[in-house]
C-alpha cells in the first residue's frame, strides 16, 4: 500500500474483524451444538447434512457421547456469544484459546483417521476443522498495535509555519 505524502492518520484493528470471526465461530457451534443435542441419532447419521456423513463412519451410535459433544458445543457457543457482546481483549482472546485447546487434538485425531470416509469428504472435513482452528488463532493475536499511515492535509489546513521571528 503506498503513502500518500503530508501527515499521519492512524490505523487499527477495529472490533468488527473480531465479531466477524467469532459469529462464524458461533454459527459453527450453534449448528453441531443443537443438532447433537435436540437429535443425536440424526446428527449421527447425517452430520454435516447435503447426503455427507463424516460421524457414523467412526463406530457405533452412543446417545449420550453424541449429547456430551453437543452439550461441549453449546457451552463453547455460550462463550463466544459473550465475547461478541463484549470484545473485550482479554475475553476475545480466552476465547480463541479455549476454541484452540479443543480444535487443534480435533482436527489432529480427524487428520489421522479417514474413519471410512472418501478422499473428498475427508479433505472437506479437514478443511472446515482448519478453518475453525485459523479462526480461533486470530482471535489469539493481540490487538495490532496503531500504525501511523501518512495522508495529506485536508483542503483549508496547513501546518502553522515558523516566520523566524
Amino acid at each position: 500500500m503506498s503513502q500518500p505524502p503530508g501527515g499521519s492518520r492512524l490505523l487499527v484493528v477495529g472490533v468488527r474483524g473480531r465479531r466477524v470471526v467469532l459469529v462464524l465461530l458461533a454459527v459453527s457451534a450453534a449448528q453441531v451444538g443443537v443438532w447433537a443435542v435436540l437429535a443425536p441419532r440424526s446428527f449421527f447419521t447425517g452430520f454435516p447434512g447435503g447426503g455427507h456423513r463424516w460421524v457414523m463412519g467412526d463406530g457405533p451410535f452412543n446417545g449420550h457421547l453424541v449429547r456430551d459433544v453437543g452439550a461441549f458445543y453449546l457451552a463453547l457457543l455460550t462463550l463466544t456469544l459473550g465475547a461478541v457482546r463484549r470484545p473485550e481483549p482479554q475475553l476475545v482472546r480466552l476465547t480463541g484459546v479455549v476454541w484452540l485447546v479443543f480444535g487443534i487434538p480435533h482436527l489432529a485425531y480427524h487428520a489421522g483417521h479417514r474413519a471410512g470416509l472418501g478422499r473428498g469428504d475427508w479433505l472437506l472435513e479437514l478443511v472446515a476443522l482448519s478453518a475453525a482452528v485459523l479462526l480461533a488463532a486470530l482471535l489469539c493475536l493481540p490487538a495490532r498495535a496503531p500504525v501511523p499511515l501518512r495522508m495529506s492535509q485536508p483542503p483549508g489546513r496547513r501546518r502553522p509555519t515558523s516566520t523566524g521571528a
